[in-house]
């Protein structure tokens, strides 16, 4: 059997092949509400085959959505619809993630169907909040620079949506800390110029990121998978490198941590990336040498390329994101090609192709 179809045990839970479905906004709740098309969205995916599929970025709190649009778990009312998705994943024997998240200065933003513009208060927007009062980018209001004590808040919001998330059934919880939001707005010299505990050094700008994972555990079960998306590098010398997240991923590790989800970029706007295929698999190559488990993703469409992948051992699962909006049977399609054998749904047999 190839490595693709190879079951893949983490902690208690076992995925039935090494193929999950990356976080990807849908910019389609109305008060952090679940709803219709995430359960046909989310729910196709498991159809479709997909071992693990990770919900979209959601708001530890009103304000640490994106946009208006973003799924939350700041409040009890928003467990029960996501509970009913992630009972559809378990049926078709997938398992269910989420991830969970605060936008920080990159909040209060229109949708991308809507010109993805930075809101005003009087057009549904809110005061962003931030390590310190820089904005993305310079014409933007600037963020709230956050006191300690609402440090503490925000640690402890992440800490209650981890418990709703648990009681939402899901089986993995990822923390965002990557692509320029607010964990990775602590990590970053670009964003972070604060001048007590939680900046200057390394260890004062992982400091926030660490908090949320010791907070989180505390809910979260022991015998469930833990994962941390970091942007692997921000694409220029000034800011976070990658020999940085190969740090953090020591200490992520020996904190309990059971996997990297290894992204890339999103602290500044305009920057270069040398977009191409597999071009963020270095990244996962790298940082999984320190023991920890890594998640390869970025532009990963092919077969052959996720069965390199995992046959080097440069990731232990791939997530794929655009090509599983382009075609949510990807799992299945790609048994056949490489002609493994496959479940299909019942319903569906009398289509299936040998």
């Amino acid at each position: 059997m190839l490595q693709i179809f190879q079951p893949f045990r983490i902690k208690d839970i076992t995925l039935k092949n090494r193929l999950g479905m990356s976080p990807m906004c849908q910019f389609s709740a109305q008060d952090g509400l679940a709803n219709d098309w995430h359960l046909v969205h989310y729910g196709t995916r498991g159809v479709g085959g997909i071992a693990l599929i990770i919900f979209e970025a959601t708001g530890v709190s009103p304000v640490g959505r994106i946009s208006p649009e973003d799924l939350g778990l700041w409040k009890d009312e928003q467990i029960e619809p996501l509970k009913k998705i992630v009972d559809f994943i378990h049926q078709q024997d997938s398992k269910a993630g989420i991830q969970i998240a605060h936008a920080g200065r990159k909040g209060s933003r229109s949708s991308p169907f809507k010109g993805e513009k930075q809101l005003t208060n009087e057009e549904g927007g809110w005061q962003t909040i931030a390590p310190s009062a820089i904005p993305f980018r310079p014409e933007e209001i600037p963020p709230h620079e956050l006191t300690k004590s609402e440090i503490k808040k925000v640690v402890n919001q992440f800490k209650d949506a981890a418990l709703r998330a648990f009681q939402a059934g899901f089986d993995v919880l990822e923390i965002h800390a990557a692509h320029g939001y607010l964990i990775h707005e602590f990590l970053s010299p670009i964003s972070n110029f604060r001048k007590d505990e939680y900046g200057g050094s390394f260890k004062g700008r992982i400091r926030l990121l660490q908090e949320i994972v010791s907070a989180v555990q505390t809910v979260w079960p022991e015998r469930l998978p833990l994962f941390v998306r970091l942007s692997a590098t921000d694409w220029t010398d000034q800011g976070w490198r990658l020999e940085d997240t190969v740090e953090l991923a020591k200490i992520l590790y020996l904190e309990g941590v059971d996997l990297i989800d290894c992204s890339s970029g999103g602290i500044l706007p305009n920057v270069h990336i040398p977009l191409a295929p597999c071009y963020q698999v270095p990244f996962s190559e790298q940082i999984r040498k320190t023991g920890i488990l890594t998640a390869a993703v970025g532009l990963i469409t092919k077969p052959e390329e996720i069965q390199d992948i995992l046959r080097t051992e440069k990731a232990d699962i791939v997530l794929l994101g655009r090509e599983l909006l382009r075609n949510p049977y990807f799992a299945l399609h790609c048994a056949r090609h490489v002609k493994e054998n496959s479940k299909w749904p019942q319903q569906y047999l009398r289509a299936k192709l040998e």
